[in-house]
């Protein structure tokens, strides 16, 4: 069902917005409303155009797109409703001297309840596959009745946290991670602040030795970061350098970090938030970006070289940091002599903030990013409680603090389970590094490492999505067992009264993906 709406165009001029409008006949509340493949032409030059729907409570921020004059662009956008009335969409823009030209404007509602049947749809689709199974005895006659089991071992979707340094002299830290998490990245120990404190002297041994642990543990690690474009989080000694001296020194960072680690990481970050702060593009070159990811692409180009920024998923109110602005910058990016076929990935933090996440908005956004057919990963995910969020057990039975960690918990679960269910994620890290005096924005335990209730949701959704489950059931007269599994390894037991050893037969199994339209499920025979 889609919203109707007047066909009417409006071209207005206030408080120095130029306006396109369409009335809405009514939004209903606890909706979800996306706004699918919606048509923008401005009158001339390139000119950022940003849909916003007024409702009786005020006006909401639905998505942007930089519309262009002789070419329509095409904006995806959406919004989660809190309330039931009527309401207009409005396209506007800062610029009062173009005309905007709106085409195909189509709203299509969803219930909550359609909203989660589709995420689970597209996780099943995405993430799990229809496996067969025969046991047969040793002469390959079936065996019916047999009892197969399936324990996943290992997922294949990355999906992790953040960790740092007290992870290696803490071994209740290091229990609860490494049972859960399969990649990570430190949260600060390979920041250029935090290896070269001193100028000339890099020092990798903290990053090192978290390194080791990681191999150790099967832990794959993303690289955070090479350069960090905020002025407010760099050595203390560049600012002093000359604009040549500090490119030397930003060439030398590159090839010193990244050399270092060649081969041994899923991923680098080569420039972070670079759609909010030019720190570099001041000091060092105007196209300082280009040039750092065609350096590190020199050094580590078999890894996968990453932007990585904020509010691109968080929120349609942040326009410099919107899906269109950010495919923008990859372009220039790309388009730089010598990176024609630089091996780049899109990171999108996904620092949120403590109220109901705009789902649509979200899933509109990564749309925008897939089509780069670029991999796409959520790097830094986590939600702010206001407030310091609560891990003092002494604090727990005070009733608002409560509250509070249980309501980031359900708008994290809600965030989640929309990352997991785009298909074009291919991956997820919360930010959650523990720390004594308290997490960066959101922890998952208490200090004695006891869930928090945003842990428990972690728990919660890696069960549900296959983590250490275990799945069990008995052949039929052919031999055959049938069942959907969760892309990981497992371990596979069959046991039957009748085979030599009653107690089981084990062997692993790697459930995987195909690209075929119309799957054929895996048949394993094995002799019991």
């Amino acid at each position: 069902m889609k919203a109707r709406v007047e066909r009417t165009l409006l071209l207005l001029i206030l408080g120095g917005l130029v306006y396109a409008g369409l009335e809405v006949n009514g939004l209903s509340y606890d909706y979800t409303a996306c706004i699918e493949a919606t048509w923008i032409q401005v009158s001339s030059g390139n000119v950022p155009v940003t849909a916003v729907f007024k409702t009786t409570g005020g006006f909401i921020h639905a998505g942007s797109v930089v519309g262009e004059s002789n070419c329509w662009s095409m904006l995806k956008g959406g919004l989660t409703v809190d309330q039931s009335g009527p309401a207009h969409l409005y396209f506007e823009s800062n610029n009062t001297s173009v005309e905007i030209w709106v085409d195909s404007v189509s709203l299509q509602p969803f219930t909550e309840e359609q909203w989660k049947s589709h995420q689970q749809q597209s996780i099943a689709k995405a993430h799990t596959r229809n496996v067969r199974i025969q046991a047969v005895d040793t002469q390959g006659h079936p065996l019916p009745n047999a009892t197969i089991s399936f324990r996943q071992k290992r997922t294949s979707f990355p999906f992790g946290c953040a960790m740092n340094k007290n992870i290696l002299t803490n071994q209740a830290y290091q229990n609860w991670f490494t049972s859960r998490f399969t990649v990570t990245t430190f949260e600060d120990e390979m920041k250029w602040y935090s290896t070269d404190s001193l100028p000339g002297k890099p020092d990798y041994s903290v990053s090192d030795a978290m390194l080791v642990f990681a191999k150790r543990n099967r832990i794959s690690v993303r690289g955070h970061n090479v350069f960090w474009e905020d002025p407010r989080y760099q050595p203390w000694w560049i600012n002093s350098l000359r604009r040549k001296n500090l490119a030397v020194a930003a060439f030398n960072r590159v090839f010193s970090l990244m050399s270092r680690y060649k081969g041994q990481l899923i991923s680098w970050d080569v420039v972070n938030e670079n759609l909010h702060f030019d720190f570099y593009e001041r000091s060092v070159a105007r196209t300082a970006s280009e040039i750092f990811h065609n350096w590190a692409k020199k050094v580590d180009g078999e890894t996968t070289l990453f932007m990585n920024e904020f509010n691109t998923i968080e929120t349609s109110t942040d326009p410099a940091a919107s899906a269109v602005k950010y495919v923008r910058k990859l372009r220039e990016i790309q388009r730089f002599p010598g990176n024609e076929n630089v091996k780049m990935g899109i990171g999108v933090e996904g620092h949120f903030s403590n109220s109901k996440p705009n789902l649509a908005y979200m899933r509109a956004s990564i749309d925008t990013l897939a089509a780069t057919g670029l991999p796409i990963w959520i790097t830094e995910l986590d939600v702010s409680s206001g407030p310091k969020q609560v891990t003092d057990d002494k604090l727990h039975d005070q009733g608002i603090l409560e509250l509070l960690n249980i309501s980031v918990a359900w708008y994290l679960e809600q965030i989640l389970r929309e990352a997991r269910s785009h298909p074009h994620v291919n991956g997820i890290v919360m930010w959650a590094a523990w720390k004594p005096q308290g997490c960066y924005r959101m922890c998952l335990t208490d200090n004695n490492f006891r869930n928090l209730p945003t842990g428990d949701v972690v728990d919660k959704l890696l069960r549900e999505w296959g983590w250490k489950g275990l799945v069990s059931g008995t052949t039929d007269a052919d031999g055959f067992i049938e069942t959907l599994l969760f892309h990981g390894d497992y371990e596979v037991k069959i046991s039957h009264p009748s085979a030599k050893n009653n107690s089981g037969f084990a062997r692993t199994l790697n459930v995987t993906t195909t690209n075929a339209s119309t799957e054929t499920p895996l048949l394993l025979q094995v002799s019991a």
